[in-house]
């Protein structure tokens, strides 16, 4: 098959790692861009030689002539610009946080499905090569049936000298990050069925939270512990890798500060190291997270081409998104939250 042709919307902070991305991928390539901001869009424009740009979306959906979109814009734009894709009837990708209600983003779903047309969220974290391991490791049985997890990000990085934007909005580690570590649990653990959060804010300079702890119970049985944290100090800083601890009936898995993976059973225990590629384009420690950008967009192309719905579509990410939500409330209200609840 010839190769899939793709715009991008958004060329901000993210966007360059997701152009880098998509110059590696098999079977696609970005022939046109869009940016409210000219000086951005020329920027990007230059450094990747992309002729068609646009300040105008819909202009741009108008010009048509590719074959499916890459919204990688803020949160508050999703909608409009998904639903103008669904309207197009093109293909979309979707950066994440899908929307900024939940009620937002079943509007978004529903619109694609109507149009007949895929939509993917850029959900890229449990595409890192260390959670594809530990997702491999369980799946063989080698830790027999899972009943206990801990999801774990805890960093003193500085997020906001290069994302000031996030230092501002109400809602900060939930929204920006705990989504990306709920959708590991998720991945790994399976659906939840309830949770329980507590959050707190220790930086006084931001305006939302920056710590999160989140209970999860999953429809297998088990129990997880979500924790991610931009308040941490420690002697050697993880940033930006989950940590992960899952036991089972037969023995444990424990993925580690330095990208070892530790499997522990009746055979006894092995170590791996499951470090990430450092792509050609890519810079520690930033790698991880750079080289699951490319491999969700691999996905996205293969599911294109083979037809075959891909693994963080709109729909999957409902489920995701849904804990994002009852984490907020849960942690406003002191109660538990039933998630099905939320997905009716």
């Amino acid at each position: 098959m010839p190769d899939l042709k793709g715009a991008l919307i958004g060329c901000g902070f993210f966007a360059v790692n997701q152009m880098h991305g998509w110059n590696d991928v098999k079977g696609a390539r970005i022939v046109a861009i869009c940016d409210r901001d000219p000086e951005r869009l020329n920027i990007v424009g230059d450094q990747f030689g992309i002729a068609r740009r646009y300040t105008d979306a819909r202009q741009m959906f108008a010009d048509s002539g590719f074959d499916f979109v890459d919204i990688a814009t803020t949160v508050n734009s999703h909608r409009a610009l998904v639903e103008m894709a669904a309207a197009y009837r093109v293909p979309a990708i979707c950066q994440k946080p899908f929307a900024p209600t939940l009620a937002d983003a079943k509007a978004m779903v529903a619109a694609c499905e109507t149009a007949g047309i895929p939509l993917m969220i850029h959900e890229n974290f449990r595409w890192q090569t260390p959670i594809q391991a530990v997702h491999k490791a369980l799946g063989s049985g080698a830790i027999g049936m899972p009943f206990w997890g801990r999801f774990s990000f805890r960093s003193g990085y500085d997020v906001f000298s290069g994302q000031p934007y996030l230092a501002e909005g109400e809602r900060f580690i939930v929204e920006d990050l705990g989504i990306h570590t709920l959708d590991i649990a998720r991945y790994i653990l399976g659906d939840v069925t309830s949770l329980t959060a507590r959050i707190k804010r220790i930086n006084p300079n931001i305006n939302g939270e920056d710590v999160a702890t989140i209970l999860l119970d999953h429809e297998n049985g088990a129990t997880s512990v979500v924790d991610v944290s931009y308040a941490t100090k420690q002697s050697t800083e993880p940033f930006p890798e989950t940590l992960i601890e899952i036991d089972g009936t037969e023995g444990s898995i424990r993925l580690s500060q330095g990208y070892e993976l530790q499997i522990t059973n009746a055979g006894g225990t092995v170590n791996t190291d499951v470090a990430p590629t450092l792509l050609s384009w890519a810079s520690r420690p930033w790698h991880n997270i750079q080289e699951s950008v490319f491999a969700i967009q691999q996905h996205w192309i293969d599911s294109l081409k083979a037809s075959f719905e891909s693994s963080t579509s709109g729909a999957d990410n409902l489920k995701t998104f849904a804990l994002v939500e009852a984490a907020y409330e849960s942690a406003a209200t002191k109660a538990t939250i039933e998630i099905g609840t939320l997905l009716k």
